[in-house]
C-alpha cells in the first residue's frame, strides 16, 4: 500500500506527498533528497514524541544524517513565539546552519510551529512534514502555510514556506482517540463541499468504513483530499485568490475556538464555522434547505457537535473582525454556489452572522 502525490509550483514539481501503512518507506522518501551528512532535528510534542519519535530517528539515522529531537509541551497554548524562541536556542546551541533541517512530526501545532521556525531560522532552513494526526495528514501539512499564534490572536504570525517532503503513516491514526481522530474529518467535508460534489457524496456513503478505520477507505480518503489540497496550492499558493476557498468555515469558527478558549478541536470549530456558512447559502438561494439538511446529518454521522453554549454570538462576530482574513476593514467569507463550488463573498453582513448562529450558539 503506497501512494505518492506530487506538488507542483510554477509547473515544477517541488515536493512529494507519501501515504504509507508504516514509517518503513521514510528512510527511501527522504533520501529522494540527497541530503546527506547534515543534521536534523526532529521537533515533535509531548504526545506524540514518546509514541513515534524513536523510530522516525532510527530510520532518518539510516540516511546519513545526524538526528536531534526537541520536545515540546503538547497544545495549542505552546504554539507561540516563545516555544519558537527555544527552539531557535535549540538550533544555535546544536550549530544548526542553513544547509541542516527540521522535521515536524506531528499534528497541526508542530506543523504549523516547525515549518515557522525553518521559515525564519537563519533566513530560512529546509524542512519535512511527517503528520501524525488526521487533520494535519488532509490539510495543514500541506500547502507551505506556516505560523504561531500571538498572544490571543490565532495563526497571526507566520510565512508561507513549503516543506521538501511529506510523509504520511496511517497508522498512527490508530493511537488517536476517537473525538481526535473524527475531529479530521472537518477539514476533509469541507475539501468536498468547497471542491468537489463527487468526493463528498462518496465521503457520505462510506462513513462506516471510514469511522472503523479501514485502511483501503483511509488512503482512498487521504488522497482524494490531498488531491484537491494539492490542486488549490498549486493554482494559488501564496493566497493572493482562489486559495482563500478553504477558508470555508474558518471565519466564525476561529472565533468560536478562540472564545472557547480552545476547549474544542480546530476541525469542530470549522463545522460549527461551515453550518453558518451553510445557513447564508441556503438565505441567499445557492443551496437548498435539503442540501443544507443533509450537510448537518454528515456532520452528525461524523460524531460532531451542531451547537455550542458558554458563549455569546455578539462576542463571535466581534472576535471574527480581529482574524487575519479581514481586508480593507471586510470579511472575505467564503460560501457556496453549489454543492462542491465555493466563492468568496465581501458583502456578508453582521445580520446575516446573527441569523447564521442562531442555532449554533444556545
Amino acid at each position: 500500500m503506497s501512494e505518492i502525490i506530487t506538488v507542483h509550483l510554477d509547473q515544477k514539481p517541488i515536493y512529494d506527498i507519501v501515504i504509507e501503512k508504516d514509517f518503513s518507506q521514510l528512510g527511501t522518501a527522504f533520501s529522494r533528497l540527497n541530503v546527506t551528512g547534515r543534521k536534523i532535528c526532529i521537533v515533535t510534542d509531548s504526545n506524540v514524541g514518546p509514541l513515534y519519535a524513536k523510530a522516525v530517528q532510527e530510520v532518518l539515522e539510516t540516511t546519513g544524517n545526524q538526528i536531534f529531537v526537541y520536545t515540546f509541551a503538547a497544545g495549542e497554548e505552546s504554539k507561540n513565539l516563545n516555544t519558537v524562541q527555544d527552539l531557535y536556542e535549540f538550533l544555535i546551541e546544536n550549530h544548526f546552519d542553513r544547509k541542516d533541517m527540521l522535521a515536524a512530526l506531528g499534528g497541526g501545532v508542530v506543523g504549523d510551529l516547525t515549518g515557522f521556525t525553518a521559515a525564519t531560522y537563519l533566513r530560512g532552513i529546509s524542512f519535512i512534514q511527517i503528520p501524525t494526526s488526521l487533520l494535519a495528514q488532509v490539510d495543514s501539512s500541506i500547502g507551505g502555510k506556516t505560523g504561531v499564534d500571538f498572544r490571543a490572536y490565532k495563526n497571526m504570525v507566520g510565512a508561507f514556506h513549503q516543506p521538501k517532503l511529506v510523509y504520511m503513516n496511517m497508522s498512527t491514526l490508530l493511537s488517536l482517540d476517537t473525538r481526535l481522530f473524527n475531529s479530521g474529518f472537518g477539514e476533509i467535508i469541507k475539501h468536498g463541499l468547497i471542491k468537489d460534489a463527487a468526493y463528498y457524496r462518496w465521503l457520505q456513503n462510506n462513513a462506516a468504513k471510514i469511522q472503523a478505520k479501514d485502511y483501503d477507505a483511509l488512503e482512498q480518503m487521504i488522497a482524494g483530499s490531498c488531491n484537491i489540497k494539492r490542486e488549490v496550492v498549486e493554482l494559488d499558493p501564496t493566497e493572493q485568490g482562489d486559495r482563500a476557498l478553504l477558508n470555508f468555515g474558518h471565519t466564525l469558527g476561529h472565533a468560536i475556538e478562540k472564545l472557547m478558549n480552545f476547549q474544542l478541536y480546530h476541525g469542530e470549530c470549522v463545522v460549527l464555522g461551515m453550518i453558518a456558512a451553510l445557513n447564508i447559502s441556503v438565505t441567499r438561494g445557492h443551496i437548498t434547505q435539503a442540501e443544507y439538511d443533509d450537510a448537518i446529518q454528515m456532520f452528525k454521522d461524523y460524531a460532531f457537535p451542531t451547537n455550542v453554549t458558554g458563549i455569546s454570538i455578539d462576542d463571535v462576530i466581534r472576535v471574527s473582525k480581529s482574524d487575519k482574513k479581514m481586508e480593507a476593514n471586510q470579511i472575505k467569507f467564503i460560501l457556496l454556489k453549489q454543492i462542491g463550488n465555493a466563492y468568496i463573498d465581501r458583502t456578508v453582513t453582521d445580520d446575516e452572522m446573527k441569523r447564521s448562529l442562531t442555532d449554533i450558539i444556545r
